[in-house]
Parts: C-alpha cells; structure tokens; sequence
C-alpha cells in the first residue's frame, strides 16, 4: 500500500491497544491506529512473519484472553511518540522495506519532528527523531 495519502493530512487522534496481564501493561502497544484529518484510520502493528504491517482499517474492540490477560484499546493522548504530533500535517512518509522479507521500518515526517515504527522479533517499536 502506498501510503502518500497521509502527506498533507492533520494527524487528529491515535488510537492504541495494549496487552494487560493482571495490573501490568505490556511495555509497548501493540497496534496503533493513526486517525487523519479525512477520517481515515491508518493501522501500524506487526505481521505474522514478524514485518511491519501498515492498512488503512478501524481499530478493533479490545477483547478478554481468559488467564493470559486482556487487550484494551483507547484513545491516546500520551504514551506513543505520536502524542507530540497531533494536530500536526504529516509532511513525509517513507518506507523501508528489506528482499525476501517485506516492510520492516515505517517514518512519518511532522512539523515538529518524525516519528519511526519498525519491529524487532515481532515486537511493534515506535520512537521519536
């Protein structure tokens, strides 16, 4: 998916889920929807095959996973690098992708800075530049 649509849209909420195992939360989302000044809900998490996988989908209703804990999900307003940027115009998105293997990195340009998303051994990765 090309994702070019995103340049010249405000970024207007994030959306993120989090696993919870009895009252600690996973050190980092593990989905993050990004919500755009058109309404278009631009999800960022990792693959099956341990990629990053970003499409344009709703975030998902969080859901109980019995003794293993639960998955939330929310607006945030905090918590991911993206918190900094909202109401910002994303001014650049580029991609890194590896042969053989697919995406691997994902950077969104703001006024004010970037935001980076990869995935190291599956784990979904968001840090600012």
């Amino acid at each position: 998916m090309h994702l070019e649509y995103l340049v010249g849209r405000l970024l207007e909420q994030v959306v993120a889920s989090w696993h919870l195992c009895g009252s600690e939360a996973s050190s980092g989302p593990l989905d993050v929807w990004l919500i755009d000044s058109e309404q278009v809900s631009t999800h960022v998490t990792t693959g099956s095959d341990w990629c990053l996988t970003v499409e344009r989908s709703a975030p998902y209703a969080g859901y109980d996973m019995a003794e293993s804990g639960r998955v939330e999900v929310a607006l945030v307003r905090s918590k991911t690098p993206f918190a900094g940027h909202l109401g910002e115009t994303v001014r650049a998105v580029s991609e890194k992708r590896e042969p053989g293997t697919g995406r691997v990195a994902l950077e969104i340009t703001f006024d004010s800075g970037r935001v980076r998303c990869d995935t190291r051994s599956g784990v979904l990765r968001l840090s600012s530049k």
